[in-house]
């Protein structure tokens, strides 16, 4: 995860290390079979010599590999079959010889099976979705894999794709049936009888099981295929030390540093075909002219290299095909509204993308007062760059924007904020304390180093809150954790934040290919090398964040927190550092205020009991018959949007831009920009976890008021 001044000295030893494995198991061979055994091996010795808290690569590391491997080839449990588990059984023990150097059998023994049965469920699909299915008869459909054992027999596995496919069919019908009910006198649709539709649920599932599993048998190739086989290896030792194959590295980094090299255009999967839905103004594609909205993208081809065929790719895949280097050419082979085929040359160049940026707004409470919004998406950094994108420095322009108009306090909202950089932690927290220790962190070996601010200046010091949620991950609960640590500001939102305490970096492997962006042949290994912790010694692994304030949330019955996962390393603590607290202008009366007023609302009392019920309702067999399917669909479908009806308000709050962002959001020259900045005002301004921060901002302020700060 993040920088330090040290680490290019120490990624420069590590890489030669590493290039050094490459050379001396394998020397010359281009072989793809010798480049897998020897990268297996490479990032074997890494594992055990580099981790944090490296577990053992023995018979039962093997084991655990061999049932994670099958299982994410096979989620579902609808393609092996319990006889090639049995087959495959006896790799089942050897695969840490494998790591340590023996010959590479299981994997290549799995694709083989692999490759077999995908073409069998192929036909299987195809066979049972050409007949009526009956929504009159009593049965369920278990369809969570982790319940399901590997079908015994082909008839066995022939019934679990029929029991899949007949409530995906049934999910169709019902809501088609409910579109016929809707439009009885204005569509078409009124006229089609039950069979009718049927029929058209059952193609709609048929199109969707074509495009997922062209997508497999295109996408997932035997290079994929490996990738997974080692993440599957690396997620053994922790849930965030992972594999990235040089592509996948390159839009870690783009997502990063928010900057990227492409053609200005942004996609859309839409029919199985990859839709270019809008134009970036300036961009490549929007400068070529022969590039047009409605297109569809079929190929692409780097320079004059063989195209790619997209039949089967997700957006994701193919923006990660169209993508590249600055200054390079990229080839489309576009679908034009007419019907004609044109390929088109483009040369990338970087795509500025502020949407994907720190932003803020003014929100008008009831009372008179503006209360500043930031929001932030991700902790981004481009350290390469001295001008590259900072969230700390974004943050502080936004936060300069809000006192020139004169805000009462700030929200800075960093729910679904995943992390990033630990450096632009550090940097941010300094732009609202005078100074002092920030996050604790420390490797498996040595004592804990302290990261402080050591500029004394204070960018405001007015009242300030931070919101958060379960998704709410690593660099945002260390800044949620030192804000609450100091006493700095109120932290809001769910009962504890997502719980990864751990510090990863990337250690590049291979031979470089690109010294301008630092690309290796084999990419790149993600590595938990640090835990960090909170400067009052707790660590925030597992445990999270507790907010001061805690709002119930439609996510909280969701499994989905560190905590949930069994590879996540454990919680400790450490001594504490030396700080001193920041006056709390009695913030005990005002989250004992928030507290009462959040029990006494019926909307957030609503949420917390829908999603106790849910929690109990949703993980669990499905009728397939269509009366008690609709009876338990109508409940479950009617809670969950109640929640989301009850965390809108009915009177939206006054929200508008700062006044210098005005033209961004009102006369911006890229209309569909313009259109997704006010969608953005448009959503804050019926949002109820706002609503609810901004009171509690608002009793900060009228604290403060009263209250001189010392520090």
């Amino acid at each position: 995860m993040m920088s330090r001044k040290v680490w290019p000295f120490i990624l420069i030893m590590v890489v030669g290390g590493t290039f050094w494995a490459f050379k001396s198991k394998g020397g010359t061979d281009d072989n793809v079979f010798a480049k897998q055994q020897k990268l297996l091996i490479a990032i074997g010795n890494i594992l055990e010599q580099r981790h944090y808290s490296p577990k053992v690569i023995d018979d039962s590391f093997s084991v655990r590999v061999f049932k994670d491997y099958l299982s994410s080839m096979d989620p579902d449990k609808t393609i092996f079959l319990q006889s090639d588990i049995d087959v495959l059984k006896k790799y089942e023990t050897t695969l840490d010889d494998e790591i340590h150097g023996a010959p590479l059998q299981f994997f290549p023994a799995v694709g083989v099976v692999y490759e077999k049965r995908i073409n069998e469920v192929t036909n299987i699909y195809k066979g049972i979705l050409e007949k009526p299915f009956d929504f009159k008869v009593d049965e369920t459909a278990q369809l969570d894999g982790d319940k399901l054992g590997y079908p015994a027999t082909e008839q066995a596995r022939q019934d679990l794709w029929r029991k899949r496919l007949k409530y995906m069919t049934l999910e169709r019908y019902v809501d088609l049936q409910d579109q016929r009910e809707k439009n009885k006198k204005v569509d078409s649709i009124a006229k089609k009888t039950d069979a009718d539709l049927e029929k058209e649920a059952r193609d709609k599932v048929l199109k969707t099981m074509d495009r997922t599993y062209t997508r497999l048998k295109t996408k997932l190739d035997e290079n994929e295929q490996f990738s997974l086989y080692v993440n599957t290896i690396t997620g053994e030792m922790d849930p965030h030390t992972n594999y990235f194959p040089p592509v996948e590295k390159r839009a870690f980094d783009e997502d990063m540093s928010r900057r990227f090299f492409g053609i200005g255009a942004q996609l859309r999967d839409e029919d199985g075909g990859i839709k270019i839905v809008s134009l970036i103004t300036g961009g490549p594609a929007w400068k070529s002219g022969q590039v047009q909205v409605n297109d569809i993208i079929m190929k692409v081809a780097q320079g004059s290299e063989e195209p790619v065929d997209l039949g089967g790719f997700a957006v994701t895949d193919a923006v990660k095909l169209i993508r590249g280097n600055k200054g390079t050419e990229v080839k489309l082979t576009l679908k034009k509204a007419d019907g004609t085929i044109k390929t088109v040359s483009l040369i990338r160049d970087e795509i500025v993308e502020d949407e994907l940026l720190v932003r803020s707004a003014i929100v008008h409470d009831s009372a008179g007062k503006k209360i500043g919004y930031i929001y932030l998406p991700e902790f981004y950094a481009d350290f390469e760059r001295p001008d590259g994108n900072r969230c700390s420095a974004d943050v502080a322009k936004e936060v300069a924007k809000l006192k020139k108009e004169n805000v009462a306090g700030i929200i800075i909202d960093l729910r679904f904020n995943g992390g990033g950089s630990l450096v632009e932690v550090v940097q941010m927290v300094g732009l609202f304390i005078k100074n002092g220790p920030i996050v604790q962190v420390k490797d498996r070996n040595g004592a804990p180093d302290v990261w402080k601010d050591t500029d004394e200046s204070v960018l405001y010091d007015g009242p300030l809150a931070v919101m958060v949620n379960e998704l709410s991950a690593s660099a945002s609960e260390i800044f949620a954790a030192a804000i609450q640590d100091y006493g700095r500001g109120i932290i809001i939102g769910s009962t504890s934040t997502y719980g990864k305490g751990t510090v990863q970096k990337n250690i590049p492997i291979g031979k470089p290919v690109d010294f301008l962006t630092g690309a290796t042949e084999y990419g790149a290994l993600k590595l938990t090398f640090e835990k960090f912790y909170r400067i009052n010694g707790g660590s925030t692994q597992l445990k999270g964040v507790t907010p001061d304030v805690v709002i119930p949330d439609s996510y909280e019955y969701l499994k989905f927190r560190e905590k949930d996962n069994p590879s996540a390393l454990t919680w400790d603590q450490i001594p504490k550092s030396t700080y001193a607290l920041w006056n709390q202008n009695g913030y005990a009366d005002i989250v004992k205020r928030a507290d009462e007023r959040i029990n006494k609302n019926a909307s957030f009392s609503q949420i917390k009991n829908n999603t106790l019920w849910l929690s109990k309702n949703v993980d669990k067999e499905y009728n397939l018959n269509i009366n008690k399917y609709k009876e338990e669909q109508k409940l479950i479908r009617n809670t969950a949007k109640q929640n989301t009806d009850l965390a809108a308000l009915s009177k939206p709050m006054k929200i508008e831009p700062a006044i210098v962002d005005h033209d961004k959001f009102y006369n911006n020259t890229d209309k569909g920009k313009q259109d997704r900045y006010q969608q953005w005002l448009k959503g804050l301004r019926t949002d109820l976890y706002i609503d609810e921060s901004v009171r509690i901002v608002a009793d900060m302020a009228n604290a403060a008021g009263t209250t001189t700060v010392k520090r």
